[in-house]
């Protein structure tokens, strides 16, 4: 047990000021998180270093399209998360009601990154928010031994934990599924608002972290074009128009394991929806195989990154991460990081 981060003592007990549910608890009680615990009048995490998972992957694993293509993220979690998802891929971790996990410290974590050739670090799997007193300490020691940091995220964060982590992050991936419909999420995920997702996304780009939106699509129940309209405009508006936006496709998994696949009909309007609403990186995901896992440059067409499904085929950036035939800005971050060329299959 480690002291928590971000909480305010008030008269109706211990606010968590961390994720957006803003829990308030008293002595003996534990948050939404599962993780998070009053005990005589303070606020402690219970997974500080207690690694439940953790490899090394690609970073278009992520995904991450437009930072540091090319590059090995090593990646870790701890168990729970602050969703309840009935279609989540990693329930295993995520939905534990006891945390397990191998204890590791901030520098262990980093040892193991450069014994995997890894560029820096993601914070994944479940939730960062959750872990971010450790993903904290761990980011500032990567900055420092110049590694880069980035988030999956479903992007519940208080204004007051984006500026906590901001300084070390240069990366997120926020996850929206069914588009962001209310209902949704609030039926399937136990999430009764999604404003402050929106915050989140503005203040991470304020801050300066470059932001990939990923939206999975579910058949039957998580299917809402209107949605994904609206989604994709405010995206273009708060945003920009070179913001990356996934279209995902979604697998029967949890508790959600008689709804179908995705077809690749339904991904496609949805991301002829992203598209026409002026988003110029739209990429579908969980297709392998699909044209539209690669990077085109808006201004002249040319195929500036090829992927097929998780891995990179071929870079040909040039140097600053621009479009290579024409020279136009295709919103690369992290390009010191970047691995140009042939791709290659990376198993560790």
């Amino acid at each position: 047990m480690r002291e928590a981060v971000l909480y305010s003592n008030l008269k109706s007990g211990l606010r968590c000021d961390l994720c957006a549910r803003r829990c308030v608890l008293h002595d003996g009680e534990t948050g939404f998180c599962r993780v998070r615990h009053a005990k005589d009048g303070k606020l402690y995490t219970s997974v500080y270093g207690l690694i439940d998972g953790m490899a090394a992957d690609p970073i278009e694993k992520k995904p991450l399209f437009h930072f540091a293509p090319g590059s090995n993220a090593f990646s870790i979690s701890t168990s729970s998360c602050n969703f309840r998802c009935q279609f989540c891929l990693n329930y295993h971790s995520a939905h534990r009601e006891t945390p397990v996990g191998e204890k590791l410290s901030p520098q262990d974590i980093i040892n193991l990154a450069e014994r995997h050739n890894c560029g820096g670090i993601t914070y994944t799997y479940t939730e960062p928010t959750v872990f971010m007193e450790f993903a904290h300490d761990t980011a500032k020691i990567a900055r420092s031994k110049g590694m880069y940091n980035t988030f999956v995220t479903n992007g519940y964060l208080t204004p007051e934990a984006v500026d906590y982590i901001a300084p070390y992050l240069d990366a997120a991936s926020v996850n929206f599924k069914g588009s962001g419909n209310k209902k949704f999420y609030n039926e399937l995920m136990s999430v009764s608002k999604i404003e402050p997702i929106f915050t989140c996304m503005k203040r991470m780009n304020e801050k300066g972290i470059l932001i990939e939106i990923t939206n999975l699509i579910i058949p039957e129940v998580g299917d809402f074009p209107e949605d994904t309209r609206q989604l994709a405009d405010w995206t273009v508006n708060n945003l920009g128009p070179r913001t990356p936006f996934h279209i995902t496709a979604f697998s029967p998994t949890y508790k959600l394991t008689n709804i179908p696949r995705t077809p690749v009909t339904m991904l496609e309007k949805h991301l002829d929806i992203a598209k026409d609403a002026g988003l110029e990186f739209v990429y579908s995901g969980n297709i392998a195989g699909h044209d539209y896992e690669n990077t085109y440059c808006p201004e002249c067409g040319f195929k500036a990154v090829e992927r097929y499904s998780v891995f990179l085929k071929s870079n040909n950036l040039n140097e600053e991460g621009r479009c290579p035939k024409c020279d136009a800005d295709l919103n690369i971050a992290g390009v010191k990081w970047m691995v140009r060329g042939p791709g290659k299959s990376r198993f560790f």
